[in-house]
């Protein structure tokens, strides 16, 4: 197996093994791998357990994951690289210590199975793998319950993608420092960042884009506008109503629903609506180069995620697949969508952190939490590369709202300049029967005769005639009026608000005229040949190539 792994994953055993050598015996005997989602730490975790079962240092494996969704994966996964069969076991199993094969659970059925791994973890070697670590909190039930069913292991390898904790409590065995991070030492630990995952190719690039909107609001007799880039200004009169800031704050406003007048269908040209349309034209243009390209929605509420997917449904005529608690074999529709190249598919706190997916790349984000961490473990459903071919770039669009705008820049900033020229758009298409490169206007492939399937571009409505008109249009098609603003329920101007691009805060005309320009840029400098030039225009994302031609007084 080792010949087949990535660099990183073997340096990563290298190092473990290392680590457990030098602590034989010793209660510090817990590596932790910090490793961005999609770089590959099952398939590293899997390997390490190889290893140490064949150099007789362990018998058994337990893996504990979050859900059943990547329980299910890593039974799979290990059968596949190992030859072992890896039983799912529930929290009503019983008899586990006669069970003689490796075992693999969710991190809520410890509790119920403590004595049972308890058994086994004394009679004997075991590697305990514990799958997105931070959800162990010392002080809570699965926290204490993993501690008390695993004190007895021989090795505990620890696995996170995003290494905080929201509620600055403690994760079980590892110490945390002040801001909530993992504190191990040094050679204990093995860490691959997001944007060296990216660097190496392991993990795509990601553009976050605002979404801007303008709420006007009628309050005590006054309208107050609320947007996500400023506070919100108000007389003393409506400063007087109970919890008016509340009120008024701009994710709440985003996160309200909207009906039209049968309480039943999504408001016409609502915020969310306009939301769905962008993401839905950006999947359009991935899709082009990468033509099973799937967009993702992760949505606060079943509620919320019925609205989503109507509003997909009315924007592009497919009704998207939809996964929540209520949702009928929900694992099951997961598996599906993963296999199908449908486009779309709606969440609610079904595919989080574990469950891969790699043809996701556009992410419409309107979640409940609204801490980093969620944040992290969403834009890692996306980034997950198909291969070393896969020059494709991942998308999210979410609300122009500060606290998403600080978590976009930080995840912006970790990514490598060689990332930059990639977010440029394509004038072909490729074929997904042959793979031949098409002019984008082509209804069938010119290699193999395959027929395009025909798509209603997304449209936004103009909210004096309802007319639809392409997403980012100025002016309505039907009766010429302004499309700058959509006002339905008091809502105004709910257009994609330009873009964060490593640290450059972009203005939407700059980042429209960008992707105009960026693919004749892209080519006229990789025809030069001139590296030094390459290499110094390799560090500047192609978003900001118009506010580069304007500083040095160019046109194109």
């Amino acid at each position: 197996m080792r010949n087949k792994l990535r660099r990183w994953q073997d340096d990563a055993i290298t190092k473990a093994m290392s680590w457990f050598y030098a602590n034989t015996g010793s209660a510090a005997q817990r590596f932790l791998i910090n490793a961005a989602p999609g770089a590959g730490k099952t398939i590293c975790s899997i390997a390490l357990a190889q290893q140490l079962i064949e150099k007789g240092l362990i018998d058994r494996v337990i893996v504990i994951a979050p859900r059943i969704q990547v329980v299910k994966q890593w039974g799979e996964d290990f059968k596949a690289l190992t030859g072992r069969h890896m039983g799912k076991v529930e929290a009503s199993a019983t008899f586990l210590s006669s069970l003689g094969f490796d075992l693999c659970l969710t991190w809520n059925s410890v509790e119920g199975l403590e004595p049972e791994l308890q058994a086994i973890c004394s009679s004997h070697k075991v590697l305990v793998i514990c799958d997105e670590h931070h959800h162990a909190a010392v002080d809570a039930v699965w926290g204490s319950a993993t501690s008390s069913a695993f004190n007895n292991a021989a090795y505990r390898l620890l696995l996170t993608g995003t290494p905080m904790r929201s509620d600055g409590e403690a994760s079980v065995w590892l110490a945390h420092d002040s801001r909530g991070r993992i504190d191990q030492p040094a050679d204990g630990t093995y860490t691959l960042s997001y944007g060296e995952a990216v660097e190496l190719g392991y993990c795509r690039p990601i553009t976050c884009h605002r979404h801007q909107g303008e709420f006007h609001v009628d309050v005590a007799g006054e309208t107050v506008v609320v947007r996500g880039d400023q506070e919100a200004v108000f007389s003393d009169e409506v400063a007087r109503v109970p919890n008016i800031a509340q009120m008024l704050d701009f994710y709440r406003l985003t996160t309200t629903p909207q009906y039209e007048s049968d309480g039943l269908t999504p408001k016409f040209g609502s915020y969310q609506e306009s939301m769905v349309a962008e993401a839905s034209a950006k999947l359009d243009e991935i899709r082009n180069e990468m033509p099973n390209a799937g967009g993702l929605v992760i949505a606060q509420s079943i509620e919320w995620a019925e609205i989503f997917a109507k509003l997909i449904e009315r924007t592009e005529g497919e009704r998207p697949f939809v996964v929540h608690s209520q949702s009928t074999n929900s694992d099951s529709l997961i598996d599906a969508f993963r296999a199908s190249d449908k486009r779309w598919i709606v969440s609610v706190n079904m595919i989080s952190e574990g469950v891969d997916i790699k043809r996701l790349r556009v992410l419409v984000y309107l979640p409940y939490a609204q801490t980093e961490l969620a944040f992290r473990q969403a834009v890692g459903r996306v980034v997950r590369s198909m291969g070393s071919d896969d020059m494709s770039r991942a998308y999210m669009v979410m609300p122009a709202y500060r606290t998403f705008e600080e978590y976009a820049r930080r995840v912006e900033g970790e990514m490598p300049a060689s990332a930059s020229l990639q977010n440029t758009q394509r004038n072909t298409k490729v074929c997904p029967s042959c793979e031949g490169e098409n002019a984008l206007g082509n209804s069938t492939c010119d290699f193999c005769g395959h027929e395009f399937p025909a798509r209603r571009p997304p449209a936004v409505a103009c909210r004096e005639c309802e007319t639809l008109n392409p997403v980012q249009a100025k002016t309505c098609m039907g009766c010429g009026a302004s499309m700058e603003a959509v006002i339905q329920m008091s809502l105004k101007e709910a257009l994609r608000s330009g873009a964060i691009v490593r640290g450059l805060d972009l203005t939407e005309d700059e980042v429209q005229e960008a992707e105009r320009i960026a693919p004749s840029v892209k080519r006229a400098l990789l025809a030069s040949g001139d590296e030094t030039l390459i290499s110094v225009v390799k560090r500047l994302p192609p978003e900001s190539f118009v506010r580069l031609r304007n500083i040095m007084g160019g046109s194109a």
